[in-house]
């Protein structure tokens, strides 16, 4: 990711409750996609590779996954190779901006796909320009990507949200997008895209759901500890207020009345012919 500030890092509770995250979103991500078979698909950004691997799965044929971190790429790559799919994705070191594809690779992809990766950009237009290079002219191009102020969580935990609001603030202190979730048709259509389709893929559950909400009670509480420390450097919030919404929060898990509804912004384009 060109000079992005991912705040987040790469420990291993990070790397955690990334690969949980994975298993909560990339069932609806895959319907969304509609891929046919016989694709030939980009994944730029493509973190641990899970949803990569399944779309080379669903596609019939080998992908191109790329990811700048390499603790992120390492970790991709034992994935897959505990899997047995050494072979079902080409993961590579790279830029966003600065894609390692070869000549030959340009404007030869179906599909080219991002997600969560604009949101930690300073200029998220470059990436989706670059996309629409990779992209064969007639294919697609899919953003999936945060705007965090859509988040509700109810009946509200005591100072839960404050928090929230602070790590929204953190973003723009790192020079990055919160809300770019709510950009993604105009960005295709900047980028010299036709943006053909948009829609929202729900992110939540309700206490009735037992194990299944857990899981996202404790992503947003993994979310919030990861950046702890920034929003104390930069004086967004106080360590008290910090850990007592964090306290809240747990409590607020255990209310059989407590749900969670947040969505992940997707936009679809092609390349003109």
């Amino acid at each position: 990711m060109s000079d992005s500030h991912y705040l987040h890092g790469t420990a291993p509770d990070e790397q955690a409750r990334l690969s949980i995250l994975n298993d909560l979103l990339n069932d609806a991500a895959l319907r969304e996609m509609k891929l046919a078979g016989g694709e030939r698909v980009l994944d730029v950004g493509s973190g641990l590779g899970q949803l990569t691997r399944v779309m080379a799965r669903q596609a019939r044929r080998g992908a191109v996954g790329v990811e700048r971190s390499p603790e992120q790429l390492a970790e991709a790559r034992r994935l897959a190779a505990a899997a047995g799919e050494n072979d079902l994705v080409d993961f590579r070191a790279g830029d966003a901006t600065e894609l390692p594809l070869r000549d030959d690779e340009w404007g030869t992809f179906d599909v080219v796909h991002t997600r969560f990766l604009l949101e930690h950009v300073p200029r998220p237009l470059d990436v989706v320009r670059i996309m629409a290079r990779a992209v064969r002219p007639g294919g697609r191009i899919i953003l999936q990507d945060d705007s965090h102020d859509i988040l509700r969580l109810t009946p509200e935990p005591p100072g839960v949200v404050a928090i929230w609001q602070a790590y929204i603030r953190s973003y723009d202190r790192a020079g990055n997008e919160p809300l770019v979730g709510h950009r993604l048709v105009s960005l295709l259509h900047d980028a010299g895209c036709v943006p053909v389709r948009n829609t929202w893929l729900f992110f939540g559950a309700c206490a009735g759901q037992a194990d299944l909400f857990r899981a996202y009670v404790e992503n947003l509480a993994g979310i919030l500890r990861g950046v702890r420390r920034f929003l104390l450097d930069e004086a967004l919030t106080d360590a008290a207020s910090f850990d007592q919404a964090i306290e809240s929060l747990a409590r607020w898990g255990e209310r059989p009345d407590a749900a969670i509804w947040y969505a992940v912004s997707w936009a679809e384009g092609r390349r003109p012919e």
